[in-house]
């Protein structure tokens, strides 16, 4: 399991009203849970057919919410299953009045508060609703009752425990009555125990999904494309309008800890030679794209290699929904906006603000690295110019390879001529490959290109790394023109700049090995590294000094 999830012991039934710290066993002797607080208010239901096994428990909203996978040996399936506080009959009922009560009456006065201030109103109001109606419940009822207030006006109701387990990358809703499925970090593509039965719950849902991104859907309007505040990711389509098994969404869940480049050495995407690499070319201010599929960890391996942007430089990043996260003061992060009414001639809307229109405006803010979330219309003829003009650019690209990515960008809608391709320094080939590991993302491929052939209208490339499938390493492929520039740049010798990449991949390696993946935390120690290399050198020598001692 992940470091966010833990086991967790539940009573294996339902507790009594009179006692509920005490649950039988499947023995029929009491077990107490008093270890771990608060978890007698939800109990583990047993598993549906005894081909299921469980394979773990994890809390996701302790004392309520939990989930649990299990395998099924004979349909060879794994099943995600949303455990919450289970209702009697007359606490379902309670629930429902509640929520019809409380719609009507919330106003205004909430909107201004804070997720976690609209839970305290909420219980003060559940509680002054039982107590001035004489409604007299056990505190254990109460819990339950609040729990699905606050998971229905503050949380994202039935999936809300997709949304807050941070393993859940994608949340997909294909129709009515059609179990959700997610993309789990551990095991891919799970179906979950969670439905939308009812056709008009599910259609309220994508309502309300659009009010929290924003925007309107409906059925003149059924597409929803939008972000959270939370800064999730939506998709969406209203009733059957133009899905004919009912309103479907996809969420992508936004990380708020991105992935730095010790995740991609941990997770075994890249090695700390390579990474060690991109902060080198970070420094120097080469351009990079990264291609790869969908679900290949493009954005991911950007928002990584981004990290090592010097802390001085003015960073501009453009996207379609935020997924860049960076520590860096001096960012200003852009993303589209959607207009309203019909399109005029230009194909936009009024008030639509798209890619193209960000692209030019950033070359305004005169920033030293421009970051662009995905490149696929006419904003990369200009992001190719800011290149040329010695703009250090990052972005991503749907391509497997150099020879595709060029075609991309040579053709419609795109339609970048090639003598500026020869702008760009870098590019990178991610994959999501399987293997005896199960499914895995890896940097296939690390290339410079170095130039632009004229007779034979090619560009020329030197491959720096490329991935092993057969041992699962990383290869040097023997030489990169990034050392060279590098040495001609700062006049050192072969020997010199040898040293300071080993200096490089040490510190990558002690960040690795400490397992300090929090951006925050890394940001630090590149930031002093930046200031006084020799200083950070001493720092994370100092417990192997001592070991050898």
């Amino acid at each position: 399991m992940g470091t966010a999830s833990f086991r967790v012991k539940i009573p294996r039934t339902a507790p009594t009203e009179s006692n509920p710290l005490a649950a039988p066993n499947a023995a029929g002797a009491a077990e107490t849970t008093t270890d771990v607080p608060g978890t007698f208010i939800t109990a583990m239901p047993p598993l549906a057919e005894t081909e299921m096994k469980e394979l773990e428990v994890a809390a996701v909203n302790p004392p309520y919410s939990y989930s649990r996978i299990s395998y099924n040996d004979r349909t060879k399936e794994y099943l995600y299953e949303v455990i919450e506080p289970q209702l009697s009959r007359h606490e379902q009922e309670l629930v429902t009045h509640l929520k019809s009560t409380l719609a009507k009456i919330l106003g205004s006065e909430t909107s201004t508060l804070t997720a976690g201030e609209k839970k305290s109103y909420l219980r003060g109001e559940v509680e002054e609703y039982f107590r001035t109606r004489q409604i007299t419940l056990s505190p254990l009822s109460t819990e339950r009752i609040v729990y699905y207030i606050q998971r229905d006006f503050v949380g994202y109701g039935p999936i809300d425990a997709l949304i807050l387990d941070p393993l859940v990358e994608d949340i997909s809703c294909d129709g009515v009555d059609v179990p959700l499925f997610i993309y789990h970090g551990h095991y891919e593509s799970v179906k979950t125990s969670v439905v939308f039965a009812d056709e008009d719950t599910l259609n309220s849902f994508i309502v309300a999904l659009g009010q929290r991104c924003g925007k309107a859907v409906s059925v003149s309007a059924p597409i929803l494309d939008g972000t959270t505040p939370e800064g999730h990711r939506v998709q969406a389509t209203y009733a059957r309008e133009i899905t004919t098994r009912g309103a479907s969404f996809t969420i992508r869940r936004f990380k708020e800890k991105p992935f730095t480049p010790v995740d991609l050495v941990l997770t075994g995407s890249a090695s700390e030679e390579m990474i060690a690499y991109f902060w080198l070319a970070a420094e120097q201010g080469e351009s990079l794209i990264i291609c790869g599929g969908p679900a290949a960890g493009k954005t991911s391996t950007l928002n990584a290699i981004a990290l090592f942007i010097p802390p001085t430089s003015k960073i501009v990043s453009i996207e379609d929904t935020r997924e860049v996260n960076l520590p860096h003061e001096n960012w200003i992060p852009g993303a589209t906006r959607s207009g309203t009414g019909d399109r005029g001639p230009d194909g936009k809307a009024a008030g639509e603000v798209d890619m193209f229109d960000l692209v030019r405006a950033a070359l305004r803010q005169r920033p030293n690295y421009i970051i662009v979330g995905e490149v696929r219309g006419k904003e990369t003829y200009t992001m190719f110019q800011a290149m040329a003009t010695g703009h250090t650019t990052y972005s991503t690209m749907h391509a497997d390879s150099v020879k595709s990515m060029v075609n991309r960008l040579e053709n419609p809608p795109i339609n970048t001529p090639r003598i500026l391709l020869s702008a760009l320094n870098n590019v990178i080939i991610q994959i999501q490959a399987r293997t005896d590991k199960g499914v895995v993302r890896r940097l296939k491929q690390v290339l410079e290109i170095v130039g632009f052939e004229p007779e034979t209208n090619e560009l020329i490339t030197n491959t720096v790394y490329e991935w092993d499938p057969g041992t699962d390493k990383f290869v040097f492929k023997g030489h990169s023109f990034l050392f060279d520039k590098i040495m001609e740049l700062k006049n050192l010798t072969h020997d010199e700049m040898d040293s300071e990449f080993q200096r490089r991949v040490a510190v990558v390696h002690y960040l690795a090995d400490a397992k300090i993946n929090d951006y925050r935390q890394l940001w630090k120690l590149v930031t002093g590294y930046y200031k006084d290399p020799k200083e950070v050198m001493e720092r994370i020598q100092k417990p192997v000094a001592a070991g050898g001692a």
